[in-house]
């Protein structure tokens, strides 16, 4: 089985979510489904998700123009997991920013 987390979202618009609302972001494996996503955030931080929303980001085609001519090439694609976690749960990574 493919790992499901790769790492937590920190960034100014993910810690105001997580401030206001409880929401945590994470960038997740492209191929997990929300049912994969909530049982590992359950798992390796022991609270209970209450939802999961999904957001996949294709990569973007990209041209340079250098000297020896032009280049083309592709960013990568990623996959962002938004976590709601029933009412008074933290996780704490999140809690140290």
């Amino acid at each position: 089985m493919h790992d499901v987390l790769i790492s937590p979202l920190i960034t100014e618009k993910m810690t105001n979510l997580t401030a206001d609302k409880g929401k945590y972001g994470f960038l997740v494996n492209p191929k997990s489904n929300k049912i994969e996503i909530a049982r590992a955030i359950e798992k390796k931080f022991n609270v209970h998700v209450e939802s999961v929303r999904t957001i996949n980001h294709p990569g973007k085609m990209k041209t340079q123009f250098r000297k020896a001519g032009r280049y083309t090439g592709k960013t990568s694609k990623f996959k962002k997991a938004l976590i709601t976690l029933k009412q008074g749960e933290t996780i704490e990574i999140f809690e140290q920013v």
